[in-house]
């Protein structure tokens, strides 16, 4: 049985904590939790943030339905009735504040922030992280091909391997904010409004006696979007020679084909021969488009070896991140309720990666007022002053606080946006296309060194020095010597 409700779509032990609040009493205890990353995918020296769509839309949908309570009524744990009530009437009050898709983001800095009662603060946390985990890797992994195929149009072509529709669909909007021109999935056609792209498959050949044939009768029946298939026999002694005749009956009535595909064997060859002998027939107006398990390390390689390739059809290993198929974000407390204040809190842990910043911060973007290129990233506590343009701002890293830069002659555009207020959205989400232009305009905010794919520049992600000293000052607490002997 299917259900529109994503209430459920949580982990079990987020209902328990819940339930286990509420028998206490403590359900209705403020907590501030930020959502964010360790460690940077695919070794890129950025991320690009994505999934904030999603998760609006989950959070102005969420409640649970009669079908959800059931199912919880059912469960081991024999939840009390009176929980199951206050479930009934449950709506997200608290507040969200997020970066923009399509932003450029780096490791260690908050890219959601929730604060709210602890029941909704920790009923949300898997569900943000879902979408928030996965479109961000696509969104990156699509950024890393764009890079290398800059000048090219690139195809999403990967549907049919990705983890389910859900994945198939929402990456093909990831790859799209971070500059792919089309998809091959019309879903994504149809709700987001990207372009989408497709040609035939080798079984539109087979099913003919001959392959001039097939390609006629394709020909015939789209004449202005005509792109064939040229591999299904032999690239260059049938298929490409196939093409170029049914590319000049198509001139003979006033029509140009689009181009021709190659989905096997050596891109780089075919593609240098079917070049010469397009522009040999007088086609050079027809693009050769490339598929075949393509990343951005295979389209780098092929380009080295002078591949004539105009247009890249990528599909399994974009759509599966298949080289890092999880980016590993975390959704962590920061700050809590006690005694009827807000305290921040840290987690510790045997692993320094893991150990948390505590308390409620918020991040900017330190930009160059000369060369408007990104500085660093800067993250304070809410009640300090802001950076401010023409003064000074020392920047500290926080693994290593011997490291420190001061900088001045800067602007600061803080990342953080409102997007709930006390339950309310109050953020206008952007047309795709707006969406896509903000990410060129971020790329454009850093040094090539930073966004290069192999060995980028560590771009500085800095605390400020109270949010440090209260950090050190947390674990210190914390982890205060054993004087007994």
């Amino acid at each position: 049985m299917q259900t529109n409700s994503l209430a459920l779509h949580t982990d079990k032990y987020q209902i328990n904590m819940i339930y286990a609040h509420w028998m206490n009493g403590t359900h209705l205890r403020k907590a501030v939790f930020e959502a964010y990353f360790r460690k940077l995918p695919f070794g890129n020296g950025y991320a690009v943030f994505a999934g904030l769509e999603r998760i609006v839309s989950y959070i102005n949908n969420l409640h649970f339905t009669e079908q959800d309570l059931a199912y919880l009524a059912k469960q081991e744990e024999n939840y009390k009735p009176e929980f199951l009530d206050l479930l009934r009437s449950f709506k997200f009050h608290g507040s969200i504040h997020s970066m923009r898709e399509g932003a450029l983001v780096f490791p260690n800095e908050p890219l959601i922030r929730v604060e709210g009662n602890i029941m909704e603060t920790q009923l949300i946390e898997t569900a943000i992280l879902n979408f928030m985990n996965y479109q961000t890797l696509i969104a990156t992994k699509a950024s890393r091909i764009k890079q290398v195929a800059e000048q090219d149009v690139l195809l999403e072509f990967g549907t049919r391997r990705a983890q389910e529709a859900d994945a198939a669909v929402w990456g093909a909007r990831a790859s799209y904010i971070s500059g792919f021109d089309a998809t091959s999935n019309m879903l994504a056609g149809e709700l987001f409004g990207i372009p989408t792209k497709g040609t035939h498959a080798h079984s539109w050949v087979q099913l003919f006696d001959n392959e001039q044939e097939a390609f006629e009768m394709y020909a015939k029946a789209m004449p202005d979007q005509v792109t064939l298939l040229v591999d299904t026999f032999d690239t260059l002694k049938s298929g490409v020679p196939h093409a170029i005749q049914t590319a000049k009956h198509l001139e003979s009535i006033g029509k140009r084909m689009v181009g021709i595909r190659l989905d096997s064997g050596d891109l780089a060859y075919l593609s240098i021969q079917a070049r010469k002998m397009l522009d040999e027939a007088g086609l050079d107006y027809v693009k050769i488009v490339a598929s075949n398990d393509l990343d951005e390390n295979t389209i780098f390689n092929l380009k080295a070896q002078g591949a004539k390739i105009d247009i890249w059809g990528v599909g399994t290993q974009l759509i599966t991140a298949a080289d890092q198929p999880a980016l590993g974000g975390v959704y962590k407390l920061v700050e809590r309720e006690k005694d009827g204040k807000m305290e921040p809190t840290i987690k510790i842990s045997g692993n320094p990666e893991k150990v948390t910043t505590p308390g409620k911060k918020e991040v900017y973007r330190i930009i160059s007022s000369g060369s408007n290129k990104a500085i660093a990233d800067y993250i304070n506590l809410p009640h300090e002053e802001n950076p401010k343009a023409g003064g000074k701002l020392k920047l500290i890293n926080p693994l290593h606080p011997y490291l420190q830069k001061t900088v001045k002659h800067f602007n600061a555009v803080k990342l953080l946006e409102p997007i709930f207020v006390e339950g309310k959205l109050v953020y206008e989400l952007p047309t795709l296309e707006q969406i896509r232009d903000y990410h060129k305009e971020q790329m454009q905010l850093f040094w090539p060194e930073y966004l290069r794919k192999l060995n980028p520049e560590i771009y500085r992600v800095s605390l400020s020095q109270e949010t440090l000293d209260m950090k050190q000052k947390l674990l210190e607490a914390y982890l205060e010597p054993d004087l007994e002997e």
